[in-house]
């Protein structure tokens, strides 16, 4: 499984939104300029994970988005969802008539499902507010760090 730029875009911009917006909402255009992502492909996946009710836009002069819920109940599932839809390995639909039926129950079975379990179990347990720490974390780790 290969995450599309647009995901990859989408948790960049709803970190860096989740560290900003301690202070009201967040403008895009600033989202944008931190991340180096275009404007105009930022507005695509905003207007995603809005459609999917993760972030809210406030209208005005201090306009800009916010996360509709905290981050501790955004999940990576809900996230890949609305910028890719179902993120599952497709299984047969249906077994083929001169095939061999077991073969392909045991390929199912036990690679196909067990794969998609383990994505289940990944990205439904970890939150918005996991990789917002982590990431918080990780950068005090790297302010720290001297160069001579």
């Amino acid at each position: 499984m290969k995450f599309t730029k647009k995901t990859r875009y989408g948790f960049q911009a709803l970190i860096d939104l989740s560290v900003n917006m301690k202070d009201g909402p967040v403008a895009l255009n600033s989202i944008a300029e931190r991340n180096h992502i275009s404007l105009q492909y930022l507005e695509q996946v905003f207007a995603g994970l809005r459609r999917a009710g993760i972030v809210k836009s406030m209208k005005g002069s201090q306009g800009g988005y916010q996360l509709k819920e905290e981050a501790d109940r955004i999940t990576a599932a809900m996230i890949v969802r609305a910028l890719e839809g179902d993120y599952h390995i497709e299984g047969l639909k249906e077994m083929p008539e001169d095939g061999m039926p077991e073969m392909e129950k045991t390929i199912q079975d036990l690679l196909t499902d067990k794969i998609n379990e383990k994505l289940d179990q990944i990205l439904e347990n970890l939150t918005l507010e996991d990789m917002r720490q982590y990431y918080l974390e990780y950068g005090k780790g790297c302010q720290d760090m001297y160069y001579i």
